[in-house]
């Protein structure tokens, strides 16, 4: 009877706690930027998690740790699921864009569904020849 009470006060007491941080996170209102995950080069590296910002005209991706990449003149060269292994590092149900900057460099970014036409529309799709 005494495990039944302490256990019943003990998830009382974790839901009060997580009802409070979860309140706390909405009060504080949405966080700019679209999540996702990116590797760069395109294809070679591990995914790292980060947000894509295209506030002042130009896009930039800003890893969890680290400095900005900034994306000059990217485009967006192709869009894929991701394959088994992938879905292993990132969620399955994501998107993987493909995106190609001026000078040559490449970048992979996984969003998901949802945020790919934000996402198209921060970094454009790449005229077709």
């Amino acid at each position: 009877m005494i495990a039944f009470v302490v256990a019943v006060l003990g998830a009382a007491g974790a839901g009060w706690l997580l009802r409070r941080r979860h309140l706390r996170r909405v009060a504080a209102g949405p966080v700019p930027g679209i999540p996702c995950m990116a590797r760069q080069p395109a294809g070679a590296g591990r995914w790292r998690p980060g947000r894509v910002y295209a506030d002042v005209g130009t896009a930039r991706w800003v890893p969890g740790r680290g400095p900005a990449v900034p994306l000059p003149g990217g485009r967006a060269t192709g869009v894929r699921v991701p394959s088994v292994r992938e879905g292993l590092s990132i969620n399955p149900g994501s998107r993987i864009v493909t995106c190609a900057y001026e000078d040559g460099g490449t970048i992979e970014i996984a969003v998901m569904a949802l945020d790919l036409r934000e996402l198209l529309t921060a970094v454009p799709e790449a005229d077709s020849p």
